[in-house]
């Protein structure tokens, strides 16, 4: 059965491997560096999926309080399970712990943004709840030299 936990600095060749396969290569240089500020920041939980010593998934959080709105959001940024672990609950416990962690903040909503072309990762969100809300704009911020 696998355990969720806090990530450790130790993670990192684990959950570099993971985001490589979510599509994101190349972390390796900073992947540390970044674990550690996500371990550092108080609005932040990164979690792990752990089954005898293997880490089998990874979910990154960000806990964002709202101006106009009463309740705070989570906002999963990062959320991976290892293909050979998939369909076999990983995500679930993953997502489950990220709505009790959610909840303790005071959230009243999580959200997720999730490229097009994931479509099983869109039927997974729709299993857990999730409903679409379309237009989202994104700027670079990358010089264009």
């Amino acid at each position: 059965m696998a355990v969720i936990r806090s990530a450790l600095l130790s993670d990192a060749s684990a959950i570099e491997t993971l985001l490589f396969d979510l599509g994101y290569p190349g972390t390796g240089g900073f992947i540390k560096e970044r674990i550690q500020q996500l371990l550092a920041h108080p609005d932040e939980e990164l979690l792990v999926a752990e089954e005898e010593n293997k880490i089998l998934g990874v979910i990154s959080l960000h806990f964002i309080p709202q101006l106009a709105l009463a309740g705070d959001f989570c906002r999963i940024s990062y959320f991976c399970v290892d293909a050979a672990a998939r369909g076999k609950g990983i995500g679930n416990l993953l997502e489950s712990r990220a709505q009790e962690l959610a909840r303790a903040r005071h959230c009243d909503r999580i959200e997720v943004h999730c490229h097009a072309r994931r479509t099983n990762a869109h039927r997974f969100y729709e299993r857990q709840g999730y409903v679409e809300s379309p237009k989202y704009f994104c700027k670079s911020l990358k010089s264009n030299s």
